[in-house]
C-alpha cells in the first residue's frame, strides 16, 4: 500500500512538471545570455586572463552555431557527432580545447543554474562528454628532444662568429642574446620579450636575478611572477649585451620601462619599442638553418627550454630547482622537460648489474 501511494505521488509530480507552461523562446534567449554573461564573470572572479576566457567562449559559440540550440540540451550522442564527424579532421589541440571549454561551462551550469534549467526546460542539467567520447590528443605526450651540448655550442660559435660581419649588428647581437639567454635559463619567447632593463637585480644572490614579471599562469590563470638566477652564464651573457649592444637601439639606460630587448621601431618620443617575438623566433630560425641545417624550423624558443632543463639537469641540479628556474606549477611539467642525451641510464643499469653480482658472490662464498 506504501508503495502504490508512493507511485501515485510520484507520478502526480511527473503530471505537474508536463501541465508546467513551456518558456517562450523570448525567455530562454535572454536566459541563455545572461547564463552566458555569469559564465564570464565567474571565469573572471576566478583569475583567468581575458584572453583565455575570450578562447573559451569562442570555443563555445563555435558548437551552439553547429548545435542550433542551447548548449544545456547537448546529449552524449550530440557530442559523438561533433567531435567524432565536425572537428574529425581538426589538431588535437582544438579537440582538447573545445571539449575542455564544454566540459568547464557545464560544471558551471550544475553548479548554478541546475535547478532554473529544470524549470524552465524540464532537463536535467548533464554534461555530454564522458569517458567514452571525450577527446585524446597527443599534446602533452609530444617530445621535444632538444640538440645536444655540442650541438649548441657549434650553434651559438658560429652565429657569434656572424656578428663580425653581419650588415645589422644590433639586432642579430639581440636575437644571439635572447636564444642564449633562452637555453642559459629557460625563459619563454613571450617572457624575454616583456623583461626591462630594470627587471634585472644585479645585486640579488651570487650571480644576481632576472625578474620575470609576465610568466605563464597555470591553467590560464594571470602572470605568474618569479625570480630567476642568472646562473649557467646568464650573467655574462646580458652584461655583455647591455655594455656593448643595447646603446645601439636607445642611449638611455635609466628610462622607466625601457625594455631590455628594443625593436628598431621607435615610439612617438623617439625610445624604442619592445621587440616582438616574431623577431626573436625569425633570428633563431635564420641563424639554425645557417649553423645547424639539420634541426632547421625545428629549432625554436620551446626546445632551448627543453635544452636548458636537460642541461641543468645533467648538471646535477635537482627537480625542484629546475622547476623554479624554469617556473613551472607542477613538477609533472619539469620531469618532461628532462631528455638526458649521456649515458646515465646505461650507466646506472650497469652500477646496478655489478652491485649484484657482489651480492651474488657473497652468497656464494
Amino acid at each position: 500500500m506504501k508503495l502504490r501511494r508512493l507511485g501515485l505521488a510520484l507520478a502526480a509530480v511527473r503530471d505537474l512538471r508536463e501541465l508546467r507552461a513551456p518558456a517562450s523562446a523570448e525567455d530562454l534567449e535572454a536566459f541563455e545570455t545572461d547564463v552566458l554573461a555569469g559564465f564570464v564573470l565567474a571565469r573572471a572572479s576566478a583569475g583567468l586572463t581575458d584572453g583565455t576566457i575570450r578562447g573559451d567562449v569562442g570555443h563555445l559559440d563555435q558548437m551552439r552555431t553547429w548545435f542550433g540550440r542551447p548548449l544545456w540540451d547537448m546529449e552524449p550522442t550530440d557530442a559523438d557527432a561533433y567531435f567524432g564527424r565536425v572537428l574529425r579532421g581538426s589538431p588535437s589541440g582544438t579537440r582538447l580545447a573545445r571539449s575542455q571549454a564544454l566540459s568547464t561551462y557545464f560544471m558551471f551550469l550544475e553548479l548554478r543554474h541546475k535547478v532554473e534549467i529544470h524549470q524552465l526546460t524540464g532537463r536535467v542539467v548533464e554534461c555530454p562528454i564522458d569517458e567514452m567520447n571525450r577527446p585524446r590528443g597527443a599534446k602533452d605526450a609530444r617530445l621535444r628532444i632538444p640538440p645536444s651540448e655540442p650541438e649548441m655550442v657549434h650553434l651559438f660559435a658560429g652565429w657569434g662568429s656572424d656578428l663580425a660581419t653581419c650588415r645589422k649588428f644590433g639586432p642579430t647581437a639581440r636575437n644571439y642574446t635572447a636564444s642564449k639567454l633562452m637555453s642559459q635559463v629557460g625563459l619563454r619567447v613571450s617572457e624575454a620579450c616583456k623583461l626591462d632593463l630594470d627587471d634585472i637585480k644585479w645585486d640579488l644572490g651570487r650571480f644576481g636575478k632576472l625578474h620575470v614579471r609576465y610568466g605563464k599562469g597555470a591553467r590560464g590563470s594571470g602572470p605568474r611572477e618569479r625570480m630567476v638566477p642568472l646562473i649557467n652564464g646568464a650573467d655574462r651573457t646580458l652584461r655583455w649585451f647591455i655594455e656593448d649592444v643595447w646603446g645601439q637601439f636607445d642611449d638611455d639606460h635609466t628610462r622607466p620601462g625601457a625594455p631590455l630587448f628594443p625593436s628598431e621601431r621607435k615610439n612617438a618620443d623617439g625610445s624604442s619599442r619592445r621587440v616582438g617575438d616574431d623577431a626573436l623566433r625569425k633570428g633563431l630560425g635564420d641563424a639554425a638553418k645557417l649553423h645547424l641545417p639539420l634541426w632547421g624550423e625545428k629549432l625554436t624558443p620551446h626546445v632551448l627550454r627543453h635544452f636548458c632543463a636537460s642541461e641543468l639537469y645533467n648538471g646535477g641540479l635537482d627537480l625542484v630547482a629546475i622547476q623554479e628556474v624554469l617556473g613551472h606549477s607542477w613538477i609533472a611539467t619539469t620531469m618532461r622537460y628532462i631528455h638526458v642525451q649521456q649515458t646515465r641510464v646505461e650507466d646506472a643499469w650497469v652500477a646496478g648489474q655489478q652491485r649484484a653480482a657482489k651480492r651474488l658472490e657473497g652468497l656464494l662464498g
